[in-house]
């Protein structure tokens, strides 16, 4: 039923101001000025962001018989990260200017104004010797003093104790992966898993990134929606190219047009110490952002389990039954970022149309054509006028549709009822539900369309049924 634009409208500028109008996105810590590259999600974007997970948990866990969940604590012994290379490896090469004491990092930099796509897998050295020869300038106040590129760990580090100086120093967790590496022994004793089977996870994350920004896209606390699926190592491959099927009808189901959707293949000098194989589901991002990672999907190998249990001395193996073999599994990774996800519903979702009202006044209407499950409010009721005889019956039909569908339901009794549609449209409310003074005659009401603004005049008593089908029905 989602309807897209003819033509993109959607700017960055466009939907940081909508979030922040509407209740999606707040700046961290607002009233003291904020809390750089910090947000805070509102009543909307709460919604909105627990759809998100909800959907997912339901299409990868709750679905499938091969999967299990786990809630792993974010705080974890700082073993697991030297085990998980995380120590040596979770870097990104820094760049500071000397002037301005600004920072950067060197790849970025190198990417944007040297046009080298490979930045990413270049080293320090080679990154620095490529600045140098361009003589390029600080992006923020142009003097030609940026240092050479060096690495810089990306992990924050905390203190278990009453004294710092005494204390146990740990981090954290830069992902949530190794919550399930660590656990996968436990949840093998517990739940009677057979390969295949996957651990599905969505949690916090920490990352001390050098330069955050474009609004929500990169941010210094995120979240993820992980699975680690273990499987034979012959059988790797198959498995992979099930997990990319699998991602890329999600991204149908949450609604983003393909066309702004493609599949990258990571070159060799590109991927992580623990893949052997990447693919990234790419975006384009409006404006200057252009092509950037939605989603990944990595073959880990058995690089994580072989590291845990070299480290901490306890056998991972897994032993098959029916084969009389043991042996450690391999693993196939597809991650989900929460807030990227987020973004790009509401980049991809958000239109503009120009309307004529019923004066003939040309107008812009604008809306955010969210998939029906995804929206934070499904439906709104709006007493045609705030009469008694009027309000009654659509506060019985409030209650009813929010209580047998347990979904969020808007109630709304001010302004003229075409102000409440336009408020209705920008939040992405997919059907709003009138109740007119017809209705106190033939027990109907008039349920309006977000996307096309077709109305249809539904009875009562079916309306309920009617909204379930289609909002549960994408």
């Amino acid at each position: 039923m989602t309807q897209k634009a003819t033509e993109r409208v959607a700017t960055m500028e466009k939907i940081v101001a909508l979030a922040k109008r509407r209740g999606f996105v707040f700046p961290g810590s607002d009233i003291y000025g904020g809390l750089a590259n910090t947000w805070d999600y509102g009543p909307l974007g709460v919604e909105l962001k627990n759809n998100i997970k909800q959907l997912w948990w339901r299409t990868f866990v709750q679905r499938r018989r091969d999967m299990v969940g786990l809630d792993a604590g974010i705080l974890m012994h700082p073993r697991v990260w030297e085990a998980s290379g995380h120590v040596a490896n979770f870097n990104d090469p820094l760049v500071d200017c000397r002037t301005c004491k600004s920072r950067f990092r060197a790849d970025h930099l190198v990417e944007e104004r040297l046009g080298r796509a490979d930045a990413e897998a270049l080293t320090p050295d080679e990154l620095s010797a490529l600045i140098r020869e361009a003589n390029l300038p600080c992006p923020h106040c142009g003097n030609r003093t940026l240092t050479d590129a060096r690495q810089f760990n990306m992990m924050f580090q905390t203190t278990i104790g009453p004294v710092s100086e005494t204390g146990t120093q740990v981090y954290l967790r830069p992902e949530t992966a190794q919550g399930i590496f660590v656990q996968y022994k436990n949840i093998m004793q517990t739940s009677r898993v057979k390969l295949p089977f996957g651990v599905g996870q969505i949690g916090k994350a920490f990352r001390n990134e050098i330069t955050p920004g474009n609004f929500i896209f990169r941010v210094l606390e995120l979240e993820q929606m992980e699975i680690e699926y273990f499987v034979r190592e012959a059988e790797w491959s198959q498995h992979f190219d099930a997990w990319l099927a699998s991602m890329s009808d999600w991204i149908d189901a949450i609604g983003l047009t393909r066309e702004y959707v493609r599949v990258r293949e990571h070159s060799q000098n590109e991927l992580s110490h623990y893949s052997k194989r990447t693919i990234d589901y790419e975006y384009n991002f409006p404006g200057t952002m252009g092509w950037k990672e939605l989603y990944g999907l990595a073959y880990r190998t058995d690089f994580d389990l072989a590291r845990h249990q070299e480290t901490s001395g306890v056998d991972l193996t897994y032993f098959d039954q029916e084969s009389r073999e043991r042996f450690l599994p391999h693993v196939i990774e597809p991650t989900f970022g929460v807030e990227r996800t987020f973004l790009t519903v509401l980049l991809d979702g958000y239109d503009e149309e120009r309307t004529v009202d019923v004066n003939g006044k040309e107008e812009t209407r604008t809306v955010l054509r969210l998939k029906p499950q995804l929206a934070p409010v499904k439906a709104a009721i709006l007493p045609l006028a705030k009469k008694p005889e009027l309000t009654t019956v659509a506060w019985d039909l409030f209650e009813e549709v929010r209580d047998t569908l347990n979904v969020m339901v808007d109630y709304d009794e001010t302004a003229n009822i075409g102000k409440r549609y336009r408020r209705q449209d920008e939040i992405g409310t997919p059907f709003c539900v009138t109740v007119d003074f017809d209705t106190l005659e033939d027990r109907a009401v008039t349920i309006r369309d977000r996307d096309s603004m077709d109305q249809v005049r539904v009875g009562l008593s079916e309306v309920t049924d009617w909204l379930r089908e289609r909002i549960f029905a994408s």
